[in-house]
């Protein structure tokens, strides 16, 4: 039943998502609207749109003790915006998608490019790339990164869940090794219980077996 619901509202979120998208006139890249981000809270990536992993006050005071400010009115737009063309650029070419949610970014990265099968070791292969966001990331510091890890419902659940957060930790530290700062990092797993695809054909399993990115401008008031 609870898996039932699940794939329910994948499908349900998949139909959001492509109907709330939108095409950037200057990029031409697709990202969801900023008008269409309220009615996507019950549907499944919801959880992308909620707070940061911590509480953002906790995270604030850390961010604030290790001397990182915060970004203020129209600049926040601005810093994001110059964020977004630079990830796109270095991650051109991959598999890596780049999605705009208001002043949010989510770096969607499948494991198939990220890990080796019932592996957390991220792939040399895929080592560069991670270098280039790790990069962009490092340079502009005045946001929040959370890593969220996400696996198909292939085996246990408690070993999924074990597996995504083992994933999302794995790059969260290949991040903090390439400079960014660790009190900017924060790290959850999903396991199964977030799907972006049905689990019921390889596509879909590939799908969703993944780790995102989520970068959150620090905000004065916060």
């Amino acid at each position: 039943m609870i898996r039932s619901k699940l794939l329910l509202a994948a499908a349900l979120g998949a139909t959001a998502l492509t109907s709330a998208c939108v095409t950037d006139p200057e990029t031409g890249e697709r990202k969801i609207s900023k008008t269409a981000i309220g009615g996507l809270g019950g549907a499944v990536g919801g959880y992308l749109l909620g707070d940061l992993v911590g509480g953002r006050r906790d995270r604030t005071e850390k961010i604030v003790g290790a001397g990182i400010g915060a970004l203020a009115g129209a600049g926040i737009g601005a810093y994001m915006d110059k964020q977004e063309r630079d990830l796109r650029a270095r991650t051109a070419g991959t598999d890596v998608q780049v999605i705009r949610q208001g002043d949010d970014l989510v770096l969607n990265m499948p494991s198939g490019i990220t890990f080796g099968y019932d592996s957390s070791n991220v792939q040399p292969q895929f080592q560069p790339t991670l270098n280039q966001v790790a990069q962009v990331l490092s340079q502009y510091n005045q946001t929040y990164v959370d890593v969220y890890g996400h696996t198909d419902s292939t085996g246990a659940d408690a070993y999924n869940q074990s597996l995504s957060e083992r994933r999302a930790a794995s790059v969260a530290d290949y991040l903090a090794g390439r400079g960014v700062i660790r009190e900017r990092l924060g790290t959850r797993g999903y396991g199964e219980t977030q799907p972006v695809a049905s689990n019921a054909t390889e596509d879909g399993r590939a799908a969703n077996r993944r780790v995102e990115i989520k970068i959150v401008p620090i905000t004065q008031g916060a």
